[in-house]
Order: structure tokens, then sequence, then C-alpha cells
């Protein structure tokens, strides 16, 4: 599922040459360059922060919270789903692609190693779901 951001790295999924998928971000990227480069090649970004997140419902939680979800969303899996496979509470306009960013993911992955292997499945079959679409959606994990 998870793999290393190949060469080119973000200029690469930004322009398509790297396909979509779950990539680990670099350490020399910022967070804060990283959305911002998003931005100007047209691409709709967010970003998760999960410092602090030890488990399941905290991270559905942040999720919520950051990635401004819908009132609707049942904080479960399935609603994470959901959200995640259907983007238009995500902004309107159109958008070359989506790409989340969730930052200390290692530090949530060591804390709750069964909810995060959940999560990245749950994010990798959105990423698959949107994969060969006009906008793509490309996971991060910082």
């Amino acid at each position: 599922m998870t793999r290393p951001l190949p060469a080119p790295g973000l200029p690469g999924i930004l322009n398509g040459t790297i396909p979509p998928g779950i990539y680990h971000l670099p350490p020399t990227e910022a967070p804060t360059d990283v959305m911002a480069r998003a931005a100007e090649a047209d691409w709709r970004g967010a970003r998760l922060q999960l410092s602090g997140v030890h488990d399941k419902a905290a991270f559905l939680d942040r999720c919520a919270t950051d990635l401004e979800f819908p009132e609707y969303f049942g904080r479960n899996w399935d609603a994470l789903a959901d959200c995640l496979t259907d983007l238009s509470w995500w902004g309107s306009g159109k958008f070359r692609g989506y790409l989340l960013l969730a930052e200390d993911w290692e530090t949530f992955r060591k804390a709750a190693p069964g909810d995060a292997r959940t999560a990245e499945t749950v994010l990798d079959d959105a990423v698959g779901h949107w994969a060969g679409t006009d906008s793509p959606l490309v996971v991060l994990l910082g």
C-alpha cells in the first residue's frame, strides 16, 4: 500500500507522471510548501494533523475537523470511506486532483497499529476509487 515517493517526487504527482497512491512524504518536504505547490497546480489539498491521535475515535474526530467533513459524518470506518469516495463536500469547482497530507502518521501508527492499518486500507480504497478519473486522489503520509 504505502511506498516511498519516487522521483521526481511531488512535481511528478502534480503533473501526473507518478500514479495516484499512498506515499511517504520525504522529510525534506515542508507541509506548508506541499500545500502551496498543490494549490498552484490546481489541486485541492488538505492537511490532516495527527499529533496527539492515539486511537480510532481520535483519528475519526480529527478527520471530521481537519478535513471539514459534513455534519452527517458518522465517525466510523464506513463513513470515512463514504466521505472519501464522494468528495463533493470538499469544495466546489473542478480540480486536477485531490491531495491529502496526513502529518504525524508514524506517531499514530505506533500508538494504534491496528487502527492505522484499517485507516490505511480505507485511504487506499479511496485512492483506487479515484484512480483513472480526471481528478485523482493522492495521499501523502508525513
